[in-house]
């Protein structure tokens, strides 16, 4: 196939942009390469990027003209929409920005998607958007109506939105709630990354909320073969499994929204255990209250994505955090 994915040199981008390269897609990836964290880190990324089969175009994706002209010229099959003003605490001090890429961004994907008849649009969403609910494991199922940040009303809305162009346009979409991504070449904004940075520089690490929280973290490796399994499996509302218990994969659109986590939340003590193991290094810890737009726990049901597409993250966090550490000391040259 020739695929575009948005938000090329991200963290998710990069590596979803290999695997596709590895089985022989070919693939144009955009970025608008902001600022948000460090520009050379994301075109380090893109310089390890070595195939023929690979463009890559500097574009914001708000710019519908430059946008419109980018699918004129390759005719893609598939998009897989990865990129997105990222982070929970940002979005309470540049609300803006969010709106500008993740909402209006958005439009012009779905907008040209229609009008280039794109066989299967892929997009991220985020397990954000379950927000103040506490019923555990998520479900897609639930109700997802209290977002605790900007961010995650956005990331809201890219659903609801991708819903109506589905439903107006018989356009084959499928949104993924990603569940705290981690691994080599990740985001410096993400606590794992913060946290291992501290304890190499022997520096403090903030553990927001006294360390009462849980997260089920996912490794990159297992996010980027859900993607790829989700993007050949183009949804059709005539062929949708019955079984599979979420109201939004029943709808009457070839629309599904699937989450992709590990299944296995794992307590903040345990996770810097975790780390303070792979890097030989005891943390210095200083217990902080709960962050704005924080949740207390994130837990995927998986079971959706496992009966569409036979695969179940299942990477253990020991080697994942040990593969994390291993390119951190290497990048970073500690």
């Amino acid at each position: 196939m020739r695929v575009l994915v948005t938000g090329a040199a991200g963290f998710i981008g990069f590596h979803v942009i290999n695997s596709l390269l590895k089985r022989g897609d070919e693939v144009v990836g955009v970025d608008n390469l902001n600022e948000y964290y460090s520009v050379d880190l994301k075109k380090d990324r893109l310089n390890n990027i070595s195939s023929k089969n690979f463009k890559f175009i500097q574009e914001d994706l708000s710019n519908q003209s430059n946008l419109k002209t980018i699918f004129s010229d390759n005719q893609f099959d598939g998009v897989i929409h990865l990129g997105a003003q990222a982070g929970v605490r940002y979005s309470i001090e540049n609300p803006s920005i969010y709106i500008e890429s993740n909402i209006n961004g958005f439009l012009n994907i779905l907008e040209l998607s229609v009008k280039f008849s794109i066989s299967h649009l892929v997009f991220a969403s985020s397990s954000s958007v379950y927000g103040a609910n506490t019923s555990t494991p998520f479900s897609e199922s639930d109700h997802v109506n209290h977002p605790v940040s900007l961010y995650a009303a956005t990331k809201r809305s890219n659903e609801l939105m991708a819903h109506a162009y589905s439903h107006l346009y018989d356009l084959p979409i499928s949104g993924l709630r990603f569940f705290t991504v981690y691994g080599p070449w990740g985001r410096p904004d993400m606590a794992y990354f913060l946290f291992t940075k501290a304890i190499f520089n022997k520096e403090p690490i903030k553990i927001f909320n006294n360390g009462l929280m849980k997260r089920d973290f996912t490794y990159i490796d297992d996010i980027s073969e859900g993607v790829l399994r989700v993007l050949d499996k183009i949804p059709n509302n005539n062929t949708k499994s019955k079984n599979i218990k979420s109201d939004i994969n029943n709808s009457n659109s070839n629309y599904q929204i699937y989450n992709i986590g590990n299944n296995e939340p794992v307590s903040l003590k345990d996770f810097i255990s975790t780390i303070e193991e792979a890097a030989g290094i005891k943390a210095i810890k200083e217990f902080m209250p709960m962050q704005p737009g924080d949740v207390v726990e994130t837990f995927a049901d998986i079971q959706a994505l496992d009966e569409a597409v036979d695969f179940r993250p299942n990477t253990r966090l020991s080697k994942g955090i040990g593969l994390f550490v291993e390119w951190y000391k290497d990048y970073y040259k500690f």
